[in-house]
């Protein structure tokens, strides 16, 4: 329980990362960051893996790079969700997304144990 209350955490992180470094992305309090990155996560669960197996012709010829549009659009769509949380532009949401990885990468690359 205490691995996806950290993991939770450090999706918020990344939220307030992604507000703080692309500007076109803004996040009104603590509250709405840690609901963004429920919603986000929820998205890339449920949503993303169908995307992915629709679109493997165009990912394929590619060579994986929609797989960033991808993911900058389920970036947007959680910001139509969530109150608080706005992405202005595709732009915006291409950064972000990319911001919203990065950040999330590099810090759980911290907190990994063996």
């Amino acid at each position: 329980m205490l691995h996806i209350l950290l993991r939770w955490a450090i999706s918020a992180i990344s939220v307030y990362a992604a507000a703080f470094f692309v500007p076109g992305v803004r996040i009104a309090n603590a509250w709405s960051a840690f609901i963004a990155a429920l919603v986000i996560g929820l998205v890339n669960a449920l949503v993303r893996p169908i995307l992915l197996l629709l679109t493997l012709p165009i990912n394929l010829l590619t060579l994986g790079l929609f797989t960033l549009v991808i993911n900058a659009s389920l970036f947007w769509f959680a910001s139509s969700i969530v109150k608080g949380f706005t992405v202005v532009d595709f732009r915006a949401a291409f950064l972000g997304a990319l911001v919203f990885w990065l950040v999330s990468w590099l810090v759980n690359g911290l907190f990994q144990t063996k």
